[in-house]
């Protein structure tokens, strides 16, 4: 068991970003709720999955929606609507406590990212309740199913929902997590791509083999590691590449690119011409909230579940979609997927078909004795 300081909260918020592969929320948003529950005087407790008890009660709270702006003409169909003085998660975890009648021991994150292992750590800290280190994704996910919950037949029913006008939603008789994901997909749509939701509520003996273990301490380190990096002047991404056991895929400046929000998602893609040893090649990065597939000179490279992330070279910061922008820096860093996620229900459910490949998985890391990755995985 840990008290969080506020260093510590820095690093997991960074270290969760840069696992994000450019999904899971904005740094900033995650910083604002940390800094609020702090300013109340409100504690975040870190407490190890081997020490709940089984009979501990723990729910998982996050926000899903789009990750860009709506268009004007839609966002104007909200301004009759009033909205309420604090974080929908908080009315969700209220109202969701309430029906079962029972007190919630903690939170687990639904996936690591700048402010979605945020909302997790806000509603336990603003309840006095834990935060289990663990998670059910070990990265940042475009949906409920792509989760250990789903590969172990875990329901995420029932289901709290709020958004930010005040409304709540009891969902209950949930056949599946697929169902799931298109419930509360349609209920964000209306609530301008952002909706609270708080699911899986459930007793640690039942998750305790099913989520992935110390996925918060592994966000510390690597957020610890890169904020070393950062402030000693060093090859940020080349630190985080070798905690990560992975490797600098590419480094470039952004070029074309382009994004739309569509069906409660971010859908877009990137274009990197590289810089240094990777003059003269040329990467795409293709998204739908998070970042799915990376070409290099038109071959795919990596894909799902593999993490693609990227980080600005110029800021050291992690890149969150579509914050890309023509002439930034960038390095690609490649590291391995989440183990779950590579077996053949992973591969199924959040592997390359799910990107719109017809090609099996082929672990990236694997093509580091290509001639074009070697120097870079060597640490130059």
């Amino acid at each position: 068991m840990k008290t969080l300081s506020r260093q510590d909260l820095e690093d997991i918020v960074h270290g969760a970003a840069i696992l994000g592969t450019g999904g899971g929320g904005e740094v900033a948003d995650g910083f604002a709720l940390i800094d609020d529950a702090l300013a109340r005087g409100k504690a975040f407790v870190l407490v190890g999955l081997d020490e709940a008890p089984d009979d501990a009660l723990v729910c998982t709270p996050y926000m899903l929606g789009a990750i860009s702006p709506m268009p004007e003409d839609e966002e104007r169909q909200y301004d009759r609507l009033t909205r309420i003085d604090e974080p929908a998660v908080l009315l969700a975890y209220r109202r969701f406590q309430k029906y079962l009648g029972r007190e919630f021991y903690g939170t687990i994150s639904c996936e690591l990212g700048g402010s979605n292992t945020a909302v997790s750590f806000y509603a336990a800290a603003m309840n006095g309740h834990y935060i289990l280190d663990a998670d059910p994704a070990g990265r940042a996910v475009p949906e409920i199913t792509h989760s250990t919950y789903y590969l172990n037949d875990l329901p995420a029913d029932p289901i709290v929902m709020a958004n930010e006008f005040g409304e709540c939603i009891l969902c209950e008789n949930v056949m599946d997590d697929l169902r799931a994901e298109s419930i509360v997909r349609a209920l964000s749509k209306v609530s301008r791509n952002d909706i609270a939701a708080i699911d899986h509520a459930l007793e640690v003996r039942e998750i305790r083999n099913a989520v992935i273990a110390g996925a918060i301490t592994q966000a510390l380190t690597l957020g610890r590691i890169w904020r070393e990096a950062r402030d000693n002047g060093g090859d940020v991404a080349g630190a985080v590449a070798r905690a990560g056991g992975g490797l600098v895929a590419f480094r470039g400046s952004v070029g074309e690119n382009d994004w739309s929000t569509r069906d409660g998602f971010t859908f877009g893609a990137f274009e990197i011409e590289g810089t240094g040893p990777f003059a003269g090649h040329h990467y795409r990065i293709d998204l739908k909230n998070e970042n799915l597939i990376a070409r290099l000179d038109g071959e795919v490279q990596a894909t799902i579940p593999d993490l693609i992330c990227v980080i600005d070279t110029d800021t050291a910061l992690p890149v969150t979609n579509p914050h890309f922008r023509t002439g930034q820096n960038v390095a690609v860093i490649l590291l391995k997927a989440p183990a779950p996620f590579t077996t053949p229900r992973g591969l199924e459910i959040f592997g390359p078909a799910y990107a719109g490949l017809d090609s099996p998985y082929r672990p990236a890391i694997r093509t580091q004795d290509e001639p074009i990755l070697s120097t870079l995985a060597q640490g130059i």
